[in-house]
């Protein structure tokens, strides 16, 4: 009996003990598979003693790995603060055992994975929030990752970085670098060879002016920040005053990057001494030298280059002025750089060469002798030459990956990790966007199908208040109707105004009833062709006879930029392609639908991330041009009477004609085959034998991608919300971008990479019952002017 109690014993472990307590109940026996406790790993995490580590042992380690691999510069406040941390969590095998190697690799990927400077300074939160991220990763001194990897990691991954944790401070990345992009929404796999979608619309986003990245330069740290600030329609007076200092500084370190102003210490060197051929002396070309307006006081009779903006004083004078002071110009003598090619007006920002010549030697009287007030500087400076600061290419800006044969950045430097757009930065997902686009469009390289989904169809002036509109948009969708479902094109784009007159503000164009039905009308045409609805995406940008702003403005000129057109009169149209998608053929769950974008002026439409950008903007820029343009005193031939050379005052040296057309890449086929005036007239032609039109489109093309902002005019004559006045920037350089303006020759040509083009009226001027329009190719990057009959 008792052998028989003992061997029912059971036995009950108490709180982990291995020491069991016996149970008399035959019911809590020991199960025949007993549960494993789950062992601690407590003990076996080896305790870290922090130590004191001198910034001064880590800066060799840290200077190998930030500025070495990373191309980061650390200042002396960052690394104390590294050296802190890294003394707090690895302790003393920091470099025995390779701990610091991973913190300080980790630390700089995640600090340019979110955007930020080069400079890591040690002030403010961005680094602090880093570290903590990290420490919060570490055990026992090493940095362990326990989570999943996302399709984010393994797309991070893929780029060469790391999937180290990375803190989101007040910099200027997302909140989320998936969510930035919208990978998930765009429905990228995690095996780029599984491309989600063969549409180009599947990879197509507007970005509207109002919801754009708000990004201001910071000149200290040579780097963009966003504007974490709530954007205002009134903002206060100091927001006038940093849309203008933003656009200077980006000029200014535009300029600075550019070769022309960059002195080398081995060409310096080299010039010491004339190296000699057989036939010529070759000299070294002088960099020149921007110099400060408040640094031209008591230096006159000095030739200076300055870099300012055009203005006018109180007494209507001339003035240039920077962020020191302003400077009254006197013009008489002054050369246009290139000649006729490109324009010059007050509220742009440009490049004047001459001889600053003090107040004390000019007799001036009234007004215009209180030098000093307001910023003023007093004398004069004598402009011999003036230009324009020359543009910069959008790979050189962004500092492209994969923009050379072997994979490697054509420039260093540059902003790759700013996200402009709110699509993803260059340097994160770059070089595998333009994977997919070429995996996308590479079905349209083949011979059988040279015209493929990769068109966008551009209509300018599309006014629906005439009738002979109406009539050119049945001609013109029936030509692409008639085409293979495959073919056709994936987004429209028409810009207005879409009325010839002012509406609501008692014009001949009507008010709001009449308004709605010229959108009425436009709809009815749109459900005559519903397979392109179905299959396209129509961007809809209004011009300044358009509501709302023309119910104030009467059609003059009105505030940029300009949101889209309100609903109440676009119903009809919204409902044409409702209908079309659901009476559209296939599984709906596997159809993109068609779709209407009601967009704001100017417009931006990215494809493929940031991999292509197409900038789309309206307004008369031709007049207003040639209303404000400086003018210039002719250069008087040498053969003619009373010439010689007393005009042609010191300019560039080199042809004009080089000057001008150096980096002007002219669609040939719109220069030679398609010209847009009638055949019966024959075309005029500049002194150079270039057509008048052309170089028309080449001096306004010029101009306004050199400026790299689409409303460089004074704020009296071109209104722009102070806020949002960064969505009028070109820089960095777009792929495209669209000019429209009804006064200005319809042209197709490509300057410093970027690819301009204005389609004109849709209605074409000087030929009877002719459509005109732009087919632009995104995969060859290359528009084309197109017309027919109706």
């Amino acid at each position: 009996m008792a052998a028989h109690s003992l061997s029912a014993v059971s036995y009950i472990p108490v709180n982990g003990d291995t020491n069991p307590i016996p149970s008399s109940s035959a019911a809590f026996g020991p199960p025949v598979h007993p549960i494993r406790q789950k062992q601690t790993s407590d003990a076996a995490i080896p305790s870290i003693l922090p130590i004191s580590l001198p910034a001064a042992t880590l800066r060799p380690l840290a200077f190998r790995t930030f500025t070495k691999k990373h191309n980061l510069t650390l200042t002396s406040s960052a690394l104390q603060v590294i050296a802190t941390f890294i003394g707090t969590h690895c302790g003393s095998g920091w470099r025995e055992e390779g701990l610091a190697d991973k913190v300080l690799d980790d630390a700089a990927r995640a600090w340019k994975k979110n955007g930020s400077s080069v400079i890591i300074p040690g002030e403010g939160n961005d680094l602090a929030e880093i570290l903590q991220n990290i420490g919060r990763c570490m055990v026992g001194g090493r940095v362990v990752h326990q989570r999943a990897q996302s399709r984010h990691d393994y797309f991070i991954q893929d780029q060469g970085l790391s999937d180290a944790p990375v803190a989101r401070p007040g910099g200027l990345s997302r909140d989320n670098d998936q969510q930035s992009i919208r990978l998930t929404s765009l429905g990228i796999k995690d095996n780029e060879e599984d491309v989600p979608s063969q549409n180009p619309r599947s990879w197509l986003r507007v970005v509207d002016a109002f919801e754009q990245p708000r990004l201001t330069y910071n000149a200290v740290q040579k780097n963009f920040e966003l504007i974490r600030t709530r954007a205002s329609l009134l903002p206060g007076s100091f927001c006038r005053i940093a849309l203008l200092r933003d656009r200077f500084n980006i000029v200014h370190q535009r300029l600075m990057r550019n070769e022309a102003f960059q002195t080398s210490a081995v060409a310096m060197s080299r010039s010491k001494t004339l190296q000699r051929s057989a036939s010529e002396t070759v000299v070294p070309q002088q960099a020149y030298k921007l110099t400060p307006i408040a640094n031209l006081l008591g230096r006159s009779g000095s030739t200076h280059v300055l870099l300012g903006l055009l203005g006018t004083s109180a007494t209507g004078d001339l003035i240039l002025s920077d962020l020191t002071g302003s400077l009254a110009l006197d013009i008489r003598h002054a050369r246009p750089v290139p000649e006729d090619g490109a324009w010059f007006t007050p509220g742009m920002i440009v490049l004047a060469e001459g001889l600053y010549e003090e107040e004390g030697r000019i007799a001036r009287v009234g007004l215009a002798s209180d030098g000093g007030v307001g910023g003023m500087i007093g004398g004069i400076f004598h402009v011999a030459s003036v230009g324009g600061p020359p543009c910069e290419r959008r790979e050189v800006t962004l500092g492209a990956m994969d923009a050379g044969k072997s994979g490697s950045p054509i420039a260093a430097g540059g902003f790759g990790w700013t996200d402009f757009l709110g699509v993803g930065s260059e340097r994160a997902n770059g070089p595998m966007m333009r994977r997919l686009e070429k995996k996308v469009l590479e079905e349209d390289h083949l011979a059988s199908r040279p015209l493929g989904r990769s068109r966008v169809i551009i209509l300018g002036e599309v006014n629906l208040d005439n009738s002979r509109t109406l009539a050119a948009l049945k001609q013109l969708l029936g030509v692409y109707a008639l085409e293979e479902a495959e073919q056709t094109p994936f987004a429209f784009v028409l810009i207005g105004n879409f009325t010839r007159y002012a509406v609501l503000a008692g014009g001949g164009s009507g008010g709001s009833i009449e308004y709605k039905e010229y959108f009425d009308s436009l709809a009815h045409v749109l459900s005559d062709y519903p397979s392109v609805l179905e299959d396209s995406t129509f961007v809809f940008v209004p011009g300044d006879n358009d509501p709302w702003a023309s119910a104030f403005s009467a059609g003059a000129t009105a505030v940029l930029p300009k949101k889209g057109l309100p609903d109440m009169f676009t119903s009809r149209v919204k409902r044409a392609f409702a209908t079309a998608n659901a009476e559209a053929k296939g599984p709906a769950d596997q159809k993109l639908k068609g779709e209407v974008i009601w967009s704001t002026n100017p417009s931006r439409l990215t494809m493929f991330g940031s991999s292509h950008e197409l900038v789309i903007f309206r307004d008369d820029l031709s007049g207003r041009l040639r209303r404000k343009a400086l003018r210039f005193q002719a250069v008087a031939e040498p053969n003619s009477p009373g010439g010689g050379s007393a005009h042609s005052t010191r300019v560039d040296p080199r042809p004009v004609e080089t000057t001008a057309e150096k980096y002007m890449d002219v669609d040939r086929t719109i220069e030679s085959a398609e010209s847009v005036e009638p055949n019966a007239r024959a075309q005029e032609t500049t002194p150079r034998g270039v057509p008048s039109d052309l170089q028309a489109a080449r001096k306004l093309v010029k101009t306004m991608l050199d400026q790299g902002y689409l409303s460089p005019f004074p704020l009296t004559d071109r209104p722009v919300l102070w806020d949002f006045g960064g969505s009028l920037s070109l820089y960095p350089l777009p792929s495209a971008v669209v000019l429209m303006d009804p006064e200005a020759p319809p042209f197709a040509l490509t300057y410093e990479g970027c690819h301009a083009m204005n389609p004109g009226p849709l209605i074409a001027q000087g030929k009877r019952g002719v459509a005109q329009w732009i087919e632009y190719d995104t995969r060859t990057r290359k528009g084309k002017m197109k017309d027919v009959r109706f």
